[in-house]
């Protein structure tokens, strides 16, 4: 099943995709819902992007090969960062470069959505509190984050997580295709096989920190090949069985102070 979340002229709402329909729900998404009576051909509403976070969990080195790319050991256990909530935008939503920043990286993602309220979770148990699976680009200033010695301010500007297009209930974890394209052309292309450590690892070890709210975006890392966006750019992930989150990129100029 897929979940989308859209606009239908002044109606934000979430629903069940299904070829070119989407099926509004009536309820809650993350409690209880039933399918509405009407349907909508998808042509006529605008997709959101699928969830709105509490908050965003970032893994970062999780794959081999962007480890040694980066010069680092592969971790002994997952390292998490955060990104603010309202880093997140949506499909064809412009991501902005800041202008204090000379490097912005994109970095194509596996998103898990969150779908029930858990703390300790068990690796054996993950699945009971896991909506779905949506496209992620965790994108990161990555000058700044080698000036501060942190994630915090690199990755955590508006519009640095652009999640979409759908939310897929079933994936095949075990080897799900990767990919991220600039301008047309592949920099990223990967599986899921080769996560350092998988879904149900991320998941418990996040829960064993902090409470994880219906919602919430644990992303679970990028692979070798990440590199910097321009003005212009129009770059896209893709997950197998997922589907295409693609978004052009745009200057953000400085803001003026008010006086």
């Amino acid at each position: 099943m897929r979940f989308v979340r859209y606009r239908f002229d002044d109606l934000i709402g979430y629903g069940v995709l299904e070829d070119d329909i989407v099926q509004p729900l009536i309820g809650d998404l993350f409690g209880s819902y039933t399918r509405g009576q009407g349907q909508i051909r998808a042509s006529d509403v605008s997709l959101l992007a699928p969830c709105v976070p509490s908050k965003i969990l970032s893994f970062t080195q999780n794959f081999a090969d962007r480890a040694r790319e980066a010069g680092m050991a592969a971790p002994p256990f997952p390292l998490l960062s955060l990104k603010p909530p309202s880093a997140v935008t949506g499909l064809f939503d412009a991501i902005r470069l800041p202008p204090q920043s000379t490097r912005v990286d994109y970095g194509a993602e596996l998103a898990v959505v969150i779908g029930r309220r858990g703390r300790w979770i068990a690796v054996e148990d993950v699945s009971q509190y896991v909506l779905g699976y949506t496209c992620a680009n965790n994108i990161v200033a990555r000058d700044l984050v080698e000036l501060d010695g942190s994630w915090i301010r690199g990755g955590g500007f508006d519009t640095f997580c652009p999640l979409g297009p759908t939310i897929q209930t079933h994936l095949a974890l075990a080897d799900t295709l990767v990919q991220c394209r600039v301008n047309g052309q592949t920099r990223q292309m990967t599986s899921t096989h080769d996560l350092l450590f998988g879904v149900p690892q991320l998941i418990a070890f996040a829960s064993s920190v902090m409470t994880l709210e219906p919602g919430d975006v644990v992303l679970t890392g990028t692979p070798a090949g990440a590199g910097p966006l321009a003005a212009g750019d129009v770059v896209e992930v893709e997950i197998e069985g997922v589907g295409v989150l693609r978004n052009t990129v745009a200057a953000e100029p400085q803001a003026r102070s008010r006086g």
